[in-house]
């Protein structure tokens, strides 16, 4: 007779869950629908140093900051990660992802793909999620639609976002945002996140 297998449940340890892709592909959209669910989740507000659209609250959707207060950021070392993205400065405010992570919260951080190329390398067991749309062409339109851009702007975004789809194997889950199904993306992400925690080899976070 064999003897029982023992199983002692994993601690539960907080996730650092990363949501990238390319422009288009609806990663605030996806991230604002996280939040008006009211998901446990602690979500990251990225700096910037773009000028803020009509709509966003600076606080909430990221921190606008100028690029001299952005410089001082990188002198003091408060950032996880930085770079420039079509023209501004984007960074993740390092202190920011510690508190959270220290609370037990799960961490959800917005984020472009060469950002999470960063974050793979400081911290390898993050869940890194590459959102993108059903195919190239509806990117293109959706980028289009928004009317953000300068024609220039506009092409050097598609021309980006393309190089970015090559980069998707760098990540460990995709997730396609499809057309008026938001919520059935997000569903998708809660599920990879709640597999996540039930794995038997759990990630530990470590920044």
């Amino acid at each position: 007779m064999t003897d029982p297998v023992s199983f002692t449940p994993n601690d539960p340890q907080p996730l650092l869950i990363v949501i990238s892709g390319p422009s288009g592909v609806g990663k605030d959209t996806v991230i604002e629908r996280m939040k008006e669910r009211m998901l446990p989740f602690h979500f990251v507000v990225t700096a910037t140093t773009r000028q803020p659209r009509p709509e966003e609250v600076h606080g909430q959707d990221y921190y606008f900051v100028s690029h001299d207060e952005f410089a001082e950021m990188i002198e003091k070392d408060e950032l996880l990660e930085y770079a420039i993205v079509y023209n501004d400065y984007k960074g993740i405010p390092k202190e920011q992802v510690r508190r959270a992570l220290a609370s037990g919260k799960d961490v959800v951080m917005r984020i472009d793909v060469q950002g999470a190329a960063t974050i793979r390398e400081l911290s390898p067991e993050a869940v890194l999620i590459f959102l993108t749309t059903q195919n190239e062409e509806e990117m293109i339109q959706r980028l289009k639609l928004r009317k953000t851009e300068t024609p220039e702007g506009l092409k050097l975004r598609i021309a980006t976002a393309r190089q970015e789809l090559k980069r998707l194997n760098e990540f460990d889950y995709v997730v396609v945002n499809r057309e008026h199904l938001l919520d059935d993306t997000v569903d998708i992400i809660l599920a990879i996140i709640q597999a996540e925690h039930h794995s038997v080899h759990h990630r530990k976070t470590t920044l």
